[in-house]
């Protein structure tokens, strides 16, 4: 049996009830249309995105540093954190515009399952923040793709079996994940936009007067007709990542966690024949 993994990051109460709280305002923000009735003024809510996307930002921050403060977060995890951050941010822009080839999910995947579901959370949301700013990318859809990658990355970090589970089987159970987490990620982003194209009068666009039944109906036909190539290819690309190349980095990032040993205490040399000294824990 495989030793315990380390993690950099713990999620305490005060970092869930953040996290919870965020998700549920995020789920919330992009499923509004399915809870808004025929005889609503939704369409009107258009110009309120600059106010919500302020919001998710705010709590979104709120999220990291409510699990940075809680956790502790050293400066072996900050490091790792910048590298990791910095790698995805980097491998975003690869396949930009070019049918969802997306090699920066796969090392997403990798590092929340490696690293667990706090350091994944805190990675995806940096990452995406990053990859924004490198790629001018900046706008309201932001703080959706920023929630929707720390889901992503975080959900890697809960799947089973961290400490058992290797080789093949855990292979193949990433690509899995992988393959209906990048679905997740498109439906997530196409609900962000949706609501407020209806200007294109088309009939895959949101339209306030009718039922939700109709709504969701031009919702599947808008993903079908818009998303699905670029999120199958962002799919096939994860999985095949991931089965090629995931042994190599997976055993990387668990040797770099051992290295860093986010877990054991620090102490400092003492004079000969005097007790180390360790410094106290200041976790709250």
């Amino acid at each position: 049996m495989s030793q315990p993994q380390a993690r950099p990051i713990r999620l305490g109460p005060r970092s869930l009830a953040t996290l919870a709280l965020v998700s549920v305002i995020g789920l919330a923000s992009l499923t509004w249309p399915f809870f808004s009735g025929p005889t609503s003024q939704a369409g009107a809510h258009s110009k309120d995105a600059p106010w919500l996307f302020a919001g998710l930002l705010v709590l979104l921050v709120g999220v990291v540093a409510a699990t940075i403060s809680e956790s502790g977060l050293g400066p072996k995890a900050v490091a790792m954190l910048g590298v990791l951050a910095a790698t995805g941010a980097a491998l975003r822009p690869i396949g930009a515009g070019t049918a969802g080839i997306e090699p920066m999910f796969f090392l997403m995947v990798l590092s929340g399952r490696v690293l667990g579901p706090g350091f994944g959370f805190v990675l995806g949301a940096v990452t995406m923040f990053a990859s924004a700013l490198l790629t001018g990318g900046v706008g309201p859809w932001m703080p959706f793709q920023m929630l929707s990658m720390g889901w992503f990355t975080m959900g890697a970090g809960l799947l089973p079996g961290p400490d058992r589970l290797r080789g093949r089987g855990e292979l193949l159970m990433l690509a899995s994940y992988g393959f209906l987490a990048a679905f997740a990620y498109g439906t997530f982003m196409n609900l962000a936009g949706w609501p407020f194209m209806a200007a294109l009068s088309s009939n895959v666009a949101f339209d306030p007067h009718d039922g939700v039944d109709t709504n969701l109906a031009r919702f599947v036909a808008y993903c079908l007709a818009t998303s699905l190539g670029w999120d199958l290819g962002r799919a096939v690309v994860t999985v095949v990542l991931t089965l090629t190349l995931g042994a190599t980095v997976l055993k990387a990032l668990r040797r770099a966690t051992r290295r860093a040993a986010f877990e054991t205490p620090v102490t400092f040399e003492a004079p000969r024949g005097a007790a180390p000294v360790t410094p106290p824990d200041r976790t709250p």
